[in-house]
């Protein structure tokens, strides 16, 4: 299956939750890759400026490969895209982005593109992830950082994927505040108002471990 992956704000947990569902993949014996189109904010390294999503993303799905050919645009600055892709002048086009996530994807049996912040971060000033998503017209999951607010910010999300016209795969429920008050009340208040199944609840971890978040998550049904 292949999916794209948003979710309710940026620092939820996409990239821990994606390369759980990558592991899963993996583990289970089916041929995998995760893609980061777009990365902000590039970390050195002894061979030069990498993503630490992609490399995340790379664990998950056991890719051994340059990181470039999962995260063909990496801009330096940790803002939101499309300032940083204006500082370092870069353009950034949602059907040039959704070609190349296609192309990468092959024919591969599961693979995630993963956006980057929520659902209409831009890439430019007229287009968004949101805008990728559509151009690829692949089903989405949604990953909701469980902590206060969560629950606006999940529906309205959850809205406005079905409202663009795609498929809502699943969500999954990524704990990233071990003390938030009434977990189980806002799982199941989400539960009961997202039309979409529950892939997993993800236990809050100081350092998750894709293997670790393979045992908490499932890949929708296709």
């Amino acid at each position: 299956m292949k999916c794209f992956l948003t979710g309710t704000d940026t620092d939820v947990g996409k990239t821990v939750i994606s390369a759980g569902l990558l592991a899963r993949a993996r583990l289970d014996g089916r041929s995998c890759i995760g893609l980061k189109p777009v990365a902000a904010g590039a970390e050195q390294g002894p061979d030069g400026p990498y993503s630490d999503d992609a490399l995340r993303l790379a664990r998950g799905a056991g890719f051994t490969g340059p990181l470039a050919d999962i995260n063909p645009v990496l801009l330096d600055a940790p803002i939101a895209p499309h300032v940083a892709a204006q500082m370092s002048g870069v353009s950034l086009q949602a059907a040039a982005l959704a070609d190349w996530a296609r192309t990468a994807a092959g024919d591969l049996d599961a693979v995630i593109v993963e956006g980057a912040g929520g659902w209409r971060v831009p890439i430019n000033n007229a287009e968004g992830f949101d805008t990728v998503a559509k151009a690829l017209g692949w089903p989405v999951i949604l990953v909701v950082g469980m902590r206060l607010g969560c629950i606006n910010h999940a529906l309205l999300t959850a809205q406005a994927i079905v409202a663009d016209g795609l498929e809502l795969a699943g969500w999954v429920a990524n704990r990233v505040d071990p003390n938030q008050a009434a977990y189980a009340d806002n799982v199941a208040t989400l539960k009961a108002r997202i039309r979409a199944p529950l892939l997993g609840e993800v236990a809050w971890s100081s350092d998750p471990t894709p293997e670790s978040v393979a045992t908490q998550v499932r890949w929708p049904t296709a």
